[in-house]
């Protein structure tokens, strides 16, 4: 048996569910996907260990992704991602027109509220973190653009499943809203809404998070489901869709129990 007949040394769960059936596509989406958001350059001993390729595959996937500009070699032999992801990522920003609607709104929540503002879309059984906002304050939630978590888990992810499942959660689709406490994260607490476009469809999860201590006091969350609830109506009018059962669900709201 060859070294490309040879499995790899190692697979993961969520790899083999994730395989297009194409074996140097998987092989390729492998070493980009082995870099962690907190990882600025690997070495090839760990890419090489990370997705259980031999380390020649690995060299020979590196050559062709440098050269189409996803990643490079630095000077100490390391290798970081290229500038490429950065133009793909801006495309697919401006496809939920993040910069012109959606951001302004994370800004005004987190002013209003205090609290980290951000926008998550699905990606299979993870939420992407689109764009976020920060409060000025030493003790908030913080997260980064880009950065994935279990869709099961956090009011974003009640959202996104109610919306993108054909069973979901009925409460959640009526008013229009979910709440976290402590699920993702003991500290945490989050409450998230939908935003939709033109015909309906589902864009993403518009949430705000903050410390359990904070967020997950009775009137606080009740004030960030509120403003949830009215920034998301603005941005389904802005969008061109009908933004009247974001005007129910604030009328309705809290005699709707969470």
């Amino acid at each position: 048996m060859t070294e490309e007949q040879t499995p790899p040394l190692e697979t993961t769960d969520r790899a083999a569910d994730s395989s297009s059936g194409v074996a140097v596509l998987d092989r390729a989406f492998a070493l980009l996907a082995a870099f962690q958001p907190t990882d600025e350059r690997l070495t090839l001993t760990e890419l090489s260990r990370r997705t259980g390729l031999y380390k020649s595959t690995v060299l020979r996937l590196l050559g062709a992704l440098e050269h189409g500009g996803f990643m490079r070699k630095l000077d100490d032999g390391q290798y970081a991602i290229g500038p490429q992801p950065m133009r793909l990522a801006a495309i697919y920003q401006r496809s939920f027109r993040v910069d012109s609607v959606i951001e302004p709104l994370l800004a005004e929540l987190s002013a209003e509220l205090g609290e980290t503002a951000s926008f998550y879309v699905r990606a299979g059984t993870r939420r992407l973190v689109v764009s976020r906002v920060e409060p000025a304050r030493a003790v908030r939630v913080s997260i980064r653009v880009g950065e994935e978590f279990d869709v099961g888990k956090g009011a974003s992810g009640k959202v996104l499943l109610a919306f993108t499942e054909p069973e979901g959660d009925p409460t959640i689709r009526r008013q229009l809203w979910a709440t976290s406490y402590g699920e993702r994260d003991p500290e945490t607490a989050s409450a998230s809404v939908p935003v939709f476009g033109a015909l309906g469809e589902m864009k993403g999860a518009l949430t705000v998070s903050g410390p359990l201590s904070r967020l997950g006091q009775a009137g606080a969350m009740q004030s960030a489901v509120r403003a949830l609830l009215d920034k998301a109506r603005r941005a389904v009018a802005e969008f061109g869709g009908n933004p009247s059962r974001f005007t129910h669900a604030l009328q309705s709201f809290p005699l709707e129990a969470p």
